[in-house]
């Protein structure tokens, strides 16, 4: 079996009054939420010197879909190392797995369902 999992990309939540809660998490927590919805967290790996990744803290206003079809307010997405492979194995599994694949400049994008009905993004960032 492959590698899978290699960390959080992201932690994304659902807000009723995601402006209020923006500002909750920027005056009490410090976080410095962009006016895209949230704070991106910069680390670096320990054979570099720079920055070479970071993972996402967004709130996301309480009736967006990007979260469907789970109802959860919260949903997580897991850096991965080869995405293709992981869907085929989750499949193969028995996973509920989302049939999309994106694919940007931004990396690759899929999706599954925990039992629970938790979507979980699963993200391949991009070879740099």
């Amino acid at each position: 079996m492959s590698e899978r999992v290699t960390g959080i990309g992201g932690i994304f939540i659902k807000a009723r009054d995601a402006a209020s809660l923006r500002d909750w998490y920027r005056t009490h927590l410090g976080l410095d939420i962009a006016a895209w919805g949230g704070a991106a967290f910069a680390w670096q790996t320990p054979d570099r010197h720079e920055p070479d990744g970071m993972s996402l803290f967004t709130i996301f206003d309480g009736d967006t879909q990007y979260f469907a079809p789970s109802t959860s307010p919260f949903m997580i997405n897991f850096r991965v190392a080869d995405l293709h492979a992981l869907v085929a194995s989750l499949r193969a599994e028995g996973c509920q797995v989302d049939d999309k694949i994106d694919e940007s400049e931004y990396g690759k994008f899929g999706w599954v369902m925990d039992p629970e009905g938790n979507r979980i993004e699963l993200w391949e960032p991009p070879r740099s």
